[in-house]
């Protein structure tokens, strides 16, 4: 067996990384079913349903093996409920900062649970869904106004937020017709924070409760990182049905269902050189994984350290005219060569989601590793007409 302190990028991810185009998307079935198992278990012990938020997971050729364990998704606007009640099936939960008449008329054909943000949206559609042609159980999404995430650009109960209502904004009547509340607050967190949001929510929103039928908890619980405390969510969850038992529970991560299943293959094509080596990748930090420019973060690469912390040290760059389309600096343990692979860490939630055709550059591959064979299989390639159909 290979020493794992010397193990190459194909033995640390345990397949063939040339049996996959480059660049691509590469999701390993083994993987996510750890994180499936891991949530089917959370769903057992705490009673809870737990949902897939597609805004950071919707690769649907893995929905055969997701909906095994989960009970349904959750969408963000007509076309992502569209594709969840197809791909997927099970429960469709649907939330919007807003929606239109003609996105409403679709949203009421798949969903089964629909959150509005504000009471004007639920009075204004409110007819709407009672002449729709199958029941929808409605909720508000509202604001707890308690802030733990550390990223601002992440925090919807940040001052001004635009997302969900604030208790002080409730007038008589508001929530009349309406069977659930819905907050999301968290962004990659553990379960305290959960258990902090939970109190502040139960203190500013606790005297409506006993109405309804259901809670959607949100998204943002980091839930199969290694180092995320189940046993004090199930705790939370627990307690608090305890304190309610009319109510079902809902937890709708994304990030969590694929964190740690996917990576990104890429190539070098080039290297340059100014005030240090660069090389240039068939990849972009602009078009294929974007957070790394929006969040920011530094994503991690197989075999790769931080800069200087080996012999060979590199900065990564795109193939998009942007000048800072740079993914970052890392070091080697040998010099990098035009054709090299490497090989990106993390890269199924939310990267994957977030791609453009900037510059015409076209779409990562997608592809899976068979959890048993080891097999890589491509899902999906990307061309010309990716590109042109969007414009025209």
């Amino acid at each position: 067996m290979s020493d794992p302190t010397h193990a190459t990028p194909a033995e640390i991810c345990g397949f063939d990384i040339h049996a996959c185009p480059s660049p691509a998307y590469v999701v390993d079935d083994a993987r996510l079913t750890r994180n499936l198992e891991l949530l089917a278990r959370v769903q057992a012990e705490s009673g809870a349903k737990v949902l897939l938020a597609l805004k950071g997971f919707a690769m649907w050729d893995t929905f055969p093996l997701v909906n095994r364990y989960l009970v349904g998704t959750t969408a963000s606007g007509q076309d992502e409920a569209r594709l969840g009640a197809e791909t997927f099936g099970g429960e469709v939960h649907v939330y919007s900062p807003a929606f239109t008449a003609p996105e409403m008329e679709v949203v009421l054909r798949y969903a089964d649970h629909l959150s509005f943000n504000s009471p004007s949206q639920w009075r204004h559609f409110r007819d709407t869904v009672a002449a729709a042609a199958r029941p929808v159980s409605c909720g508000l999404r509202v604001n707890p106004e308690h802030s733990t995430g550390e990223v601002a650009l992440y925090d919807p109960c940040a001052p001004g937020s635009r997302l969900g209502t604030r208790a002080s904004e409730l007038r008589q009547g508001d929530l009349e017709g309406l069977e659930g509340l819905h907050f999301h607050t968290l962004c990659q967190q553990n379960s305290d924070a959960l258990e902090a949001t939970l109190a502040a929510f139960e203190t500013r929103f606790g005297e409506y409760l006993g109405g309804l039928r259901w809670v959607n908890f949100g998204g943002g619980h980091h839930i199969t990182r290694a180092d995320y405390d189940v046993a004090r969510l199930v705790r939370v969850i627990r307690e608090f049905r305890a304190r309610h038992p009319h109510l079902e529970v809902y937890l709708e991560p994304g990030e969590a269902i694929a964190l740690n299943t996917g990576f990104l293959v890429a190539t070098v094509l080039d290297i340059v050189d100014n005030d240090g080596p660069i090389a240039i990748l068939d990849t972009s930090a602009t078009a294929h994984m974007p957070d790394v420019l929006e969040m920011p973060y530094r994503p991690e690469i197989l075999g790769a350290a931080e800069p200087g912390a080996k012999a060979y040290t590199y900065r990564l760059g795109g193939t998009t005219c942007l000048a800072g389309d740079v993914i970052g600096d890392y070091a080697f343990d040998a010099p990098l060569a035009i054709g090299d692979r490497l090989v990106f860490t993390d890269m199924a939630h939310y990267t994957m989601v977030k791609t453009t055709t900037f510059n015409g550059i076209r779409l990562p591959s997608i592809c899976r590793v068979d959890a048993e064979s080891r097999e890589v299989r491509t899902v999906r390639t990307f061309g010309y007409e990716d590109y042109r159909q969007r414009l025209g």
